[in-house]
């Protein structure tokens, strides 16, 4: 990608002899002599970087800098500074600016603080675009607790749509983490009892002696510790719906009175004689194989087809890699906002590793994976030594994953980014790995946007 840096300076020699030392490390260079034709430059012409002197007429560099932070809060300011005014330029600091250099200037040091700030805005912009894309991902659906563009979330988003108006019991399934109670939300926010009760029974929480009290009420003395009437999560959910998260959890006993609910719409609490009617949708849910469940005689078969009238299966996070970047994003939003930091992004070797790890927790992995991330980053970037262990062991710089269903412009895409990481940066290097001309590399990488480390 071509960078364009904008040299602002009232003395002459200054200004062309950093132009001429910025031009040779291949970067577009563009020259003012003043804040005021500075600033019409910013306004008019694509800018990705502003080197600029404190002292000039017309317009200070402070004043440019204010202008600048407050109209193009991404475009980076290094300030330029002799010896007497360095207390100015730890106030630009405060106002906005990057990082500044002293005068006579160090070219090496200003080399490698216009590449952090080039990479630092290049983070601002990719996370910018994540978040506007996951606002636009959020009005697009009628229910944005669920986060996901890939054809596999697409399709179980629109299920949910389809069924969630309807009365039939919902059975959900998937490996633990990969986000059940959120379509089970979805399903009862979009369904015409969302301003009904909405009841949630995690089943594996609770023993076998306290779940049928707790799903069905107990009256004045059935047990021991009955001292009064209480009414069970059934009741409580009448007119609206009940999730029975880890239903393969339930005992046999529990299961022949669902089963009647499902049935008859009827029940009585545990120790009681009157019968109950009630109105409540139950979407249900467990990460356990109900087939294997009723062969090993653990799960009633009668039961799994009464819960099992419509089936949400929620893929694991490994088939669905296309997400992980709006999740990323999401999540350091979050704990950004969480922690009082203010991290930009990933570099490219921790986007690389969240994307080639096999994710075997799933969202609720990742989400304490960027949570953690967030806490112990030291810098405004998070960098791969920033991620868990467990994830940057089992990343390996020589291979890809690519999961089956992957689009061929995806592929290629990671593969393309694979290959640039494993060669340095060097696009001469990698254009001779992949058997394809530099120019075609070139057009690649600004087809899909692609930043190497």
């Amino acid at each position: 990608m071509d960078i364009t840096i904008l040299i602002v300076d009232d003395e002459k020699n200054i200004r062309s002899g950093l132009g001429k030392s910025l031009a040779m490390e291949g970067y577009t260079v563009k020259l003012a002599e003043n804040g005021l034709q500075a600033w019409e430059y910013v306004n008019n012409q694509h800018i990705d970087l502003v080197v600029s002197d404190l002292r000039m007429p017309k317009m200070s560099g402070e004043e440019l800098l204010l202008k600048i932070s407050s109209a193009y809060p991404t475009l980076p300011v290094i300030i330029l500074t002799g010896h007497g005014t360095i207390e100015s330029a730890v106030n630009a600091m405060r106002d906005g600016a990057f990082d500044f250099v002293t005068k006579p200037i160090n070219l090496d040091r200003l080399s490698l603080l216009v590449k952090r700030a080039i990479s630092s805005r290049k983070l601002q912009i990719e996370n910018s675009k994540l978040l506007n894309e996951l606002e636009k991902l959020k009005k697009k659906q009628k229910f944005d607790g669920i986060i996901g563009k890939s054809q596999k979330m697409q399709r179980v988003m629109e299920i949910v749509e389809q069924v969630a108006q309807t009365k039939a019991s919902v059975l959900i399934t998937g490996e633990s983490g990969v986000g059940k109670e959120l379509v089970a939300d979805a399903l009862h926010e979009l369904s015409n009892r969302s301003k009904g009760p909405y009841v949630k029974v995690h089943c594996a929480a609770l023993s076998e002696s306290l779940l049928e009290s707790e799903l069905f009420g107990h009256e004045k003395g059935s047990f021991t510790g009955a001292v009064s009437q209480k009414k069970g999560r059934f009741e409580l959910a009448d007119t609206g719906t009940i999730f029975l998260d880890e239903i393969g959890e339930i005992n046999a006993q529990v299961q022949i009175k669902i089963l009647r609910v499902l049935q008859e719409k009827q029940f009585e609490r545990v120790g009681g004689e009157k019968t109950l009617n009630i109105d409540t949708r139950i979407v249900s849910a467990t990460n356990r194989d109900l087939h294997e469940e009723i062969k090993l005689g653990n799960f009633r078969e009668d039961l799994y087809y009464r819960l099992n009238v419509v089936k949400i299966e929620v893929p694991p996070l490994r088939d669905r890699k296309d997400d992980i970047p709006l999740l990323s994003a999401a999540f350091l939003k979050e704990f950004n906002e969480e922690n009082g930091k203010k991290i930009e992004g990933f570099s490219s070797k921790a986007r690389s590793a969240l994307y080639n790890y096999s994710w075997p927790g799933n969202i609720r992995e990742l989400r304490n994976c960027i949570e953690s991330s967030v806490v112990l980053s030291k810098s405004n970037v998070i960098e791969l030594d920033d991620l868990p262990l467990s994830i940057t062991s089992a990343t390996t710089d020589d291979q890809i994953n690519i999961p089956l269903g992957s689009t061929m412009e995806s592929a290629e895409k990671e593969f393309i980014l694979a290959t640039l990481n494993f060669c340095n940066g060097n696009k001469s290097k990698a254009a001779e790995v992949l058997g394809i001309g530099r120019k075609t590399l070139h057009r690649k990488i600004q087809e899909y946007q692609i930043e190497s480390k």
